[in-house]
């Protein structure tokens, strides 16, 4: 009785048979959020390392020393995802542990063997590998030698410990991305001043050095030159013979017109090309996106014949991070009150929550995400229609709780919204997959409660409760829920392969 009840439960999820049956589900983290032991075994100090002892830069005076402890328990936090029924679990490598000082340094064997032994543990558990290269963290010894990725030199360092990496894992890893949110990275950290090295233009943030209007396109410019000399060594040396992919991953905001006049639909085109083909023009069609080149003109950084030659296929997918959607107006023809992408280096573009008093959706805990499952639907149609269906993953999608340190445990653990939140934007995507869209996997964002970068510990993503105190990992309904959502997706494979075998006989 109670099977047949669970099958009725499975045809009332309309988007169900709409994954494919080699689908990744899995959860997602990244090192300098997750790890902890941040001088441990020969590690070096990262940008992040520094950056969050300084006072005033996190939100709680917070840091990522010891954060969830997952270098030291990446046995029980594998044993969590085997218990929940993912088959792929995304991280990245911190580069400090690789290569402590770069490449003006040897390669830590410690290092090495730590993530061979998270990446053992992990096959051993049926769990395929998915790994960045780079999360925002990097050896802070680059940024004290000629300024990261303001300087051309950051390319042949990056090339260096993709190379170190492909060598030393990629018999194993079959999924790898060089950047996470590369977008987010330029404009935090050379605009806005929010993340190391906290450059900025006084108009847009407190920053002691930088100049807002320059060096974000000029560092997005050698993380896109980097992106292409980590592929090109992953395709000359290693790909043939590893059998493995590589691509990149995209913060991917939706944005809609706050009107249907034109000049706010074109105002959601550029928002779209600031933000997303910033980076994926350039690695897929070799060149800057139109609006970007019309409005910055000669500040627009220029790519080589040299380049166009090395990125031939720049990706073979392409990582997606979306969370939420946004409203846009157009501040070229009107005047708009200061903002979020209302600048000229910004394309122009307000981005707000709000239309005639009404908000685009639920409000979270995180300031500009909000519950609008249709955006899922909608970026993934944008990239496959813009990008010839390139094959996509997403990478991040999750809800945020505040981290209310009177609220007691047993209420973090009843996470409704964030259920709600999961089952609506997977939805969303099943439709976009059902139409066509070229989507391999899910990744949720994240396995457990974690640092936030600038917000410390005052977000809770997980699906799996975290004491900060004790560390204690407590799952939450939202483990539950994903847990069943996966065995659902198992039975309806099981069902599938058992027709189809029928009718071969």
């Amino acid at each position: 009785m109670f099977f047949l009840s669970f099958l009725f439960d499975l045809c009332d999820h309309s988007s169900s048979s709409h994954f494919p049956s080699n689908f990744l589900f899995g959860t997602a983290s990244s090192s300098y959020q997750f790890e902890g032991a941040y001088l441990s075994d020969g590690k070096g100090p990262s940008n992040w390392d520094v950056f969050s002892h300084q006072k005033g830069r996190i939100m709680d005076g917070s840091n990522g020393d010891v954060a969830v402890d997952h270098y030291n328990r990446y046995l029980d936090d594998i044993a969590l995802m085997h218990s929940l029924g993912v088959n792929s679990y995304r991280f990245s490598i911190s580069w400090a542990r690789i290569l402590p000082r770069g490449r003006f340094g040897p390669v830590s064997h410690a290092g090495v063997e730590h993530y061979n032994n998270l990446i053992n543990a992990l096959l051993n558990k049926g769990i395929q590998p998915f790994v960045t290269l780079s999360h925002y963290d990097s050896p802070q010894e680059l940024e004290d030698r000629y300024q990261a990725w303001l300087n051309p030199h950051i390319q042949e360092d990056f090339r260096y410990f993709a190379d170190v990496c492909f060598e030393a894992f990629g018999d194993r890893v079959k999924y790898w991305t060089t950047f996470n949110e590369p977008n987010i990275a330029a404009m935090h950290s050379y605009r806005t001043g929010l993340y190391p090295p906290s450059r900025c233009s006084g108009s847009f943030g407190n920053c002691t050095y930088g100049d807002s209007e320059t060096e974000p396109f000029i560092a997005a410019h050698n993380m896109i030159l980097s992106h292409a000399a980590a592929v090109d060594t992953y395709r000359t040396k290693y790909q043939q013979k590893q059998g493995g992919s590589i691509g990149i991953v995209i913060n991917a905001m939706w944005f809609e017109p706050v009107s249907n006049s034109s000049e706010d639909k074109l105002a959601v085109q550029r928002a779209l090309s600031f933000l997303v083909n910033w980076f994926l023009d350039p690695i897929i069609f070799g060149r800057y996106p139109i609006e970007m080149q019309q409005i910055l003109g000669s500040s627009l950084p220029k790519f080589s014949k040299n380049y166009l030659t090395k990125l031939q296929r720049g990706l073979d997918f392409i990582g997606v991070n979306h969370y939420s959607t946004l409203y846009v107006k157009d501040c070229i023809s009107s005047v708009c009150k200061a903002g979020m992408g209302s600048t000229k280096t910004e394309g122009f573009a307000l981005q707000v929550a709000e239309n005639n008093g009404v908000l685009i959706g639920e409000p979270t805990a995180m300031e500009y995400f909000y519950v609008c499952p249709r955006g899922m639907e909608k970026i993934i149609t944008y990239l496959k229609e813009r990008y010839n269906n390139t094959p996509m993953f997403i990478t991040e999608n999750g809800y945020a709780d505040a981290n209310n340190p009177n609220a007691t445990t047993e209420s973090f653990l009843n996470d409704f919204k964030r259920i709600d939140y999961t089952k609506s934007y997977l939805d969303a995507l099943a439709t976009a997959i059902r139409k066509g869209a070229d989507v391999r996997g899910y990744f949720a964002w994240s396995l457990l409660d974690n640092f936030e970068w600038i917000f410390g510990y005052t977000k809770r993503f997980g699906l799996y409760h975290v004491d900060y105190t004790t560390l204690k990992r407590t799952p939450k309904l939202s483990a539950t829920w994903y847990k069943q959502f996966i065995a659902k997706q198992n039975v309806i494979k099981s069902l599938a392969q058992e027709n189809n075998d029928k009718n071969s006989m």
